[in-house]
């Protein structure tokens, strides 16, 4: 997959043979093993480099991915080959983060409030009120029944 011209400065000078590497090991096949969660082929991806996607027919470009979405990190354990498609459906949760942070930065430059501004604007806050005091523990007959008159200890019944 292409580097983002933002993100170029993240990766290390010898990325390329890095990447190579990694497809080598793999043998130039997708090595997703489910990691993409499509729940489209069961155990390793069937998808090699150069060939026809299982499914689509498309030409499958090898990548490789970060587990961690760190470009930084380039350990084995952080690398695998992935086709394309595996790669997107991966990453899917991760681009939808970003793209809402690049939304949110785009509007902040531009001079929108952020949504949590404009929520603290448009919906009052509940007011804090202090903590009550404790309440004396009641007696029986320290408050008298509304209906109760010395000497009754009924309520009255329905006159008819």
């Amino acid at each position: 997959m292409p580097i983002r011209p933002e993100n170029k400065d993240r990766y290390p000078a010898d990325w390329p043979a890095i990447s190579l590497a990694a497809k080598q090991a793999a043998g130039w096949r997708c090595a997703c093993t489910g990691q993409c969660g499509r729940g489209t082929h069961a155990g390793r991806c069937p998808n090699r480099h150069g060939q026809a996607a299982y499914g689509t027919g498309t030409k499958v470009v090898l990548t490789t991915a970060h587990l961690n979405h760190q470009p930084e990190d380039v350990s084995e354990a952080n690398l695998v080959a992935m086709c394309q498609g595996c790669h997107l459906h991966y990453d899917r949760a991760h681009h939808l983060v970003t793209a809402a942070l690049t939304r949110a930065a785009e509007l902040a430059a531009a001079g929108q409030l952020a949504f949590e501004a404009i929520a603290d604007l448009a919906v009052p806050a509940e007011p804090v009120l202090p903590p009550a005091l404790p309440a004396a523990p009641a007696r029986v007959g320290d408050v008298p029944l509304p209906w109760a008159s010395p000497g009754r200890n009924r309520p009255p019944t329905p006159s008819t």
